[in-house]
């Protein structure tokens, strides 16, 4: 009779955790440290709500996905974003959407969105696209060559890129599960880390010369700043 009333008492809590966990919501936001200090509580976990009876229409539009990015840069590719920061309304549902241009082998490099899976479709051009799938899965590169009309999903965290591999600019509309999805681009969150991550500890990382290491983090926050 005392194992089944502990059994009955573990599944119990086993379950009051799962209520528990289920009730957290997701980050929307890169950090959101905790404060006692009334003075100091500014943000919350994604917007601050207006009363819903003074929602307007102006709230949930946005207009210009129609215009090309200026893709003149060193990568040859520009993101116009659609996300809570241009569309109010988007507070609290979930999703928002990006327009990516890219020029002749413009490239957007590999990237993480860490709130984020994304559903991309190709409007114009051919893109080489893929992900990488986590060490669990002995970082497996899942990779294919898109054309109009065609559609892939980058999983939320997984390091993903596109490619134009065309002698045309390119154009996608990209759906991203998150009113804010964020986006760490790997070489520059890296090399470009301000103040600079130790030269040593990445040449040992990367298995990178020191000078090397030294190099392209002096490109890649020049690059930034």
């Amino acid at each position: 009779m005392k194992s089944v009333q502990v059994l009955l008492a573990f599944a119990l809590l086993a379950l009051a955790s799962t209520f528990a966990s289920a009730s957290d919501p997701s980050p929307l936001q890169d950090i959101c440290v905790a404060t006692n200090n009334l003075k100091d509580g500014v943000f919350v976990n994604g917007k601050f709500c207006k009363d819903p009876k003074l929602a307007k229409p102006e709230d949930f539009y946005y207009s210009g996905l129609d215009k090309a990015g200026d893709t003149g840069n060193r990568l040859g590719f520009v993101v116009t974003p659609v996300n809570v920061e241009q569309i109010p309304g988007l507070n609290t549902l979930g999703i928002s959407a990006v327009r990516v241009d890219y020029a002749p082998y413009g490239q957007n490099p590999p990237h993480t969105h860490p709130r984020a899976t994304e559903i991309l479709t190709v409007l114009e051009g051919t893109l080489y696209v893929g992900f990488v799938t986590s060490n669990q899965l002995n970082n497996t590169l899942i990779a294919k060559v898109l054309n109009k009309g065609d559609v892939f999903v980058f999983p939320i965290g997984m390091i993903h890129f596109q490619f134009n591999i065309g002698k045309t600019n390119a154009v996608a509309i990209a759906a991203l599960s998150s009113q804010n999805p964020g986006v760490i681009t790997i070489a520059n969150s890296v090399f470009g880390a301000d103040p600079a991550i130790n030269p040593d500890f990445l040449a040992r990382a990367f298995q990178l010369d020191g000078k090397v290491v030294k190099s392209l983090q002096k490109k890649f926050w020049m690059n930034s700043n």
